[in-house]
């Protein structure tokens, strides 16, 4: 039987080589070439070949999904109900962020019933059993310390549940390059998956962060997942957020809130006034709009300074809300309703480190910001949302129901929303003052 081997493979062009170069011949880009492994081509039998054959949509039949629960409520959320036996879930973030404490109790809960591999390539056995210690942890979690994909493959088998911390540093020895290569984390992942599918093991990987904010590792590491979550949040902050931005077993729309403490990550369901600030309505530039992700909805607060230009361009800076998106509605606020933004700095914050990716939002940006350039404060108990156009105008947004009831129940008593929705909210009116815009000026003049 011929021996496999390795070619370096451009993946810019596609350009193969049999020795690792900085520069691609034919693309000319640098570090492109990655190592792959060749497999030899393999005889030719005599016998006729075996084709696959297609199978009608009606004669599939369906697979039901057994989801297990995770010991933690909001991870299952952000799951879509559980973790699906069988599946491969990525859990990125960066370091120091809380992604092995949250596995470590994960593995822990799920060990009371099953069988659950903890292999830790960064760390040794006794850090873990020093980690589960302070986290209060007591079960039987099988641990293994070991960095060689090959050698762990073994004791897989007696696993349900199998824990990888983490990606980046484990590697095969079917490859010459060292772990954490676009290579290695390739085929790795590659390997964990062909075990999960054929034994029905469930893997949760732990990947690192590039400067960019994405996962170390080339594209195709997400492709091969069946759920990819992002950890957010400061290392110096309690809250963090779990974002799924992929899942084949549920929806991605969905976030988890999460509070770092002293006995590990708690879920934290009820989330809506975790966003907010004591100082709204008395402090100008702060407006709040209910924002909606997956089956949720809650309330954030968006904060906005302004300040005169120092040089000739001035500054746009946001967080939480892209960044071209609000140079368009400072566009749209200077040229529809007439406020002077061009000499003016603008920093814009949405509060608790959430990112605001619908259009809901630009009405309550638009107001934070026409209140601070006017240094008038919105009442505390105003909240806004709406969809702005170039023209000014006001669009209808989805959910509408949803927000105007999640602002009832936190204790809002004023809503500035799309005429386009007011039929569909009118039967909140006697609990709440519905305020219907078509336009962006129609919304300063009802609010300054």
């Amino acid at each position: 039987m011929a021996k496999s081997n390795t070619q370096f493979v451009c993946n810019e062009c596609g350009y193969s080589s049999p020795k690792w170069l900085g520069r691609c011949p034919d693309c000319g880009k640098f570090n492109t070439l990655v190592e792959e492994i060749v497999a030899p081509e393999p005889a030719k039998k005599s016998f006729a070949r075996s084709y696959s054959r297609p199978i009608p949509l009606s004669k599939v039949e369906f697979e039901k999904y057994e989801r297990v629960s995770s010991g933690n409520s909001e991870l299952d959320v952000v799951l879509g109900g559980g973790i699906v036996k069988g599946s491969l879930v990525l859990v990125g973030g960066d370091p120091g962020v809380g992604k092995s404490t949250l596995l470590t109790q994960v593995a822990s809960h799920l060990a009371e019933k099953h069988r659950v591999l903890y292999l830790s390539a960064e760390e040794s056995c006794s850090q873990v059993k020093l980690r589960c210690e302070r986290l209060g942890l007591n079960s039987d979690l099988l641990l293994l310390n070991e960095t060689c994909l090959d050698n762990a493959e073994e004791a897989f088998q007696e696993a349900e549940y199998v824990i990888v911390d983490s990606i980046q540093a484990v590697y095969t020895e079917a490859l010459s390059s060292s772990a954490g290569s676009v290579a290695q984390v390739r085929e790795c992942a590659g390997r964990l998956m062909r075990i999960a599918k054929s034994r029905g093991i469930t893997f949760f990987i732990i990947g690192h962060v590039t400067k960019e904010g994405t996962i170390a590792g080339p594209k195709v590491l997400e492709h091969i997942m069946d759920a990819v979550l992002y950890f957010e949040g400061e290392n110096t902050e309690n809250f963090k957020i779990l974002r799924a931005v992929k899942n084949r077993f549920g929806s991605v729309q969905e976030v988890g809130v999460f509070e770092m403490t002293g006995e590990g990550i708690r879920g934290i369901s009820d989330y809506s006034a975790l966003f907010l600030s004591d100082s709204r309505g008395v402090a100008a530039g702060a407006t709040v709009t209910p924002s909606v992700t997956g089956n949720r909805c809650m309330m954030v607060e968006i904060q906005t300074l302004m300040a005169k230009t120092s040089y000739g361009l001035p500054r746009r800076m946001s967080l939480g809300v892209d960044p071209n998106r609000l140079t368009v509605l400072i566009a749209v606020l200077e040229k529809r309703c007439g406020l002077p933004l061009g000499a003016q700095d603008v920093y814009l914050n949405a509060m608790g480190g959430i990112k605001l990716n619908e259009p809901s939002a630009d009405l309550a940006v638009c107001a934070a910001l026409a209140s601070a350039e006017r240094m008038v404060a919105v009442d505390k108990y105003t909240a806004l949302f709406g969809e702005v156009g170039l023209t000014g105008e006001v669009r209808g947004v989805n959910f509408a129901e949803k927000r105007v009831n999640e602002c009832i129940k936190m204790g809002f008593k004023k809503i500035v929303l799309p005429a386009k929705n007011m039929k569909a909210c009118e039967k909140f009116k006697n609990k709440i003052e519905l305020v219907p815009v078509t336009y962006v000026s129609q919304m300063i003049k009802a609010l300054f």
